[in-house]
């Protein structure tokens, strides 16, 4: 594993090949702006090693370091990240009314769908919609469908870093068979991932796979 390191204002990824750091890797890419990405081996178990575990404790992916701080937990690297430059577009600005649905949608994945989608997976019993933090699978997941069918992308006419987030997350549980589909809702997937960015850092991925093995 590398030396863990970042200049104060370098913006440094931590990632590791098909773990939830991808998107933010898309997302920077997406941005156009220099960063450094230092890459561990999840296999290997690179992420438990205590250099890294200074970082972040929970050793999980992605892990942004900027300026002297720690930015972990997938949502906050995306809004963190669109933020930073607003000039890129790829955030509502603060006055803009879109910008409260667009935390929305972005705090909805780790709040809502993520939650569902692995109780689903696991088959853990369901609990009554009043004690559940996303009511019920199925109301859940038709709300985000029901949002996307409003298209092109999350918001309308524009995409933004929530679409890169979304459209990464349904495509892997969509291959994973953890959510069934529909054709809008494939539509709007392959809308964004299609996007020469995402084929980059897939090809990348793939590259840092093969390395790896």
């Amino acid at each position: 594993m590398s030396e863990i390191q970042s200049n104060q204002d370098t913006i440094t990824l931590y990632h590791a090949p098909q773990t939830r750091g991808t998107g933010i890797w898309v997302l920077l890419e997406e941005l156009g702006i220099p960063y450094d990405m230092k890459v561990l081996n999840f296999k290997a178990g690179e992420n438990q090693q205590p250099e890294f575990l200074a970082i972040n404790p929970l050793g999980k992916f992605p892990t942004l370091v900027h300026n002297g701080t720690v930015v972990t937990e997938q949502v906050a690297c995306y809004t963190y990240l669109a933020d930073l430059f607003p000039e890129k577009g790829l955030a509502p600005a603060f006055n803009d009314p879109k910008r409260g649905a667009y935390l929305r949608w972005m705090a909805y994945q780790g709040s809502s769908f993520e939650p569902a989608v692995i109780d689903k997976a696991f088959n853990r019993p369901e609990v009554a919609a009043s004690q559940s933090s996303y009511g019920s699978f199925d109301k859940m997941l038709q709300t985000l469908f029901d949002q996307i069918a409003k298209g092109p992308y999350l918001l309308g006419e524009e995409l933004y870093a929530v679409d890169i987030l979304w459209g990464l997350s349904l495509k892997w549980c969509r291959m994973f068979g953890l959510i069934t589909t529909n054709p809008v809702v494939d539509a709007y997937i392959d809308r964004v991932i299609s996007r020469p960015t995402f084929t980059r850092v897939e090809e990348k991925e793939q590259a840092l796979l093969l390395a790896q093995s």
